[in-house]
């Protein structure tokens, strides 16, 4: 049962014993019942309105991983093929790690960018300074 038909059952109660709405008690209960009635109806309005947005978040979620198969060039079999524990890292190189002393971020870059010497943190914007060793520059 929804609270809208919930309340239009203690209408219907109220109505079956004829409250008579000229003393208070009977003003309080109609008034009351009227509150309900508005709320119950909002309630429903909110309700549909999640439904429809539910539906185009669905929708959206569609869309997006639709977008991701053809910007990352996935096909459906290749889903079956997919191994969590692949080492992506591989196909970009060798990769440098550093700590940002400001937010303790761990930060992962390429040659090129240990090269350039310098970089902002992604996640504080905090400017880092570091040099290769030699070793790293072979």
């Amino acid at each position: 049962m929804t609270i809208g038909e919930k309340v239009s059952y203690i209408k219907g109660l109220a109505e079956g014993l004829a409250l008579d709405e000229s003393t208070k008690e009977g003003k309080i209960l109609a008034a009351m019942l009227d509150v309900l009635s508005d709320i119950a109806e909002n309630l429903k309005e909110v309700d549909d309105e999640l439904n429809d947005i539910a539906d185009v978040m669905t929708d959206m979620e569609e869309s997006v991983a639709d977008l991701e198969d053809i910007v990352y060039d996935i096909d459906d079999d290749d889903d079956e093929d997919y191994d969590d524990d692949d080492d992506f890292d591989d196909d970009l190189g060798e990769l440098y790690e550093t700590t940002c002393p400001a937010c303790s971020n761990t930060i992962r870059f390429d040659y090129e960018q240990a090269a350039a010497g310098a970089m902002d943190c992604p996640n504080c914007g905090q400017h880092l300074e570091f040099e290769l060793d030699e070793d790293d520059a072979e």
